[in-house]
């Protein structure tokens, strides 16, 4: 038999995955990143797919709240955890308060490594929202960026954790009286 007579089979399977907050069943191979799967299949194209390392982190996703690389890890592990991208941050029609506070301090230039920070930073401040700014400094580092240095990033997550600690101390105050 010659090797163009040998027809091989992909192999695929069906996954379930829950994806900002929505079921999607997907059929694909079992070798397929997460990032090619949110990207390809579901068509959510936020998630940047950078070094294909592990690396640079601009494919940063949650799962399970946790900042994930989407990069390193197949779909099929994702499967009955819970998904977030960075589609999930809107505010309705708007950007969600994470997204403002980039774009008040300058904390993105070209773009391409902003979506990994976010989650990233969201991951984060919901672990530890009265995070230092040396904490946060030591945390965006893990991701890459070339355009705009780190402070005004630093400075983003920064402004945002001190805005929802306000929140939610006025939330406390309300409830207290």
């Amino acid at each position: 038999m010659t090797d163009d007579a040998v027809v091989t089979q992909r192999e695929l399977q069906l996954l379930t995955l829950d994806v900002n907050g929505e079921q999607h069943e997907v059929i694909t191979e079992p070798r397929r990143t997460l990032v090619d799967v949110l990207r390809h299949e579901l068509r959510l194209t936020g998630t940047h797919v950078g070094c294909e390392h592990g690396i640079c982190g601009a494919c940063t996703v949650l799962v399970d709240d946790r900042p994930v690389r989407a990069c390193l890890m197949f779909a099929a592990q994702a499967e009955g955890a819970r998904i977030r991208t960075v589609e999930s941050l809107s505010d309705g029609d708007g950007l969600g308060d994470l997204q403002r506070a980039f774009s008040e301090h300058h904390g993105l230039q070209c773009g391409f490594c902003t979506p990994g920070f976010l989650m990233l930073a969201e991951g984060f401040l919901a672990e530890r929202p009265e995070a230092t700014k040396e904490e946060i400094r030591e945390v965006v580092a893990a991701n890459l960026c070339r355009c705009t240095g780190y402070q005004t990033i630093v400075e983003a997550i920064d402004g945002c954790a001190r805005a929802r600690r306000r929140a939610c101390a006025g939330l406390c105050d309300s409830k207290e009286k």
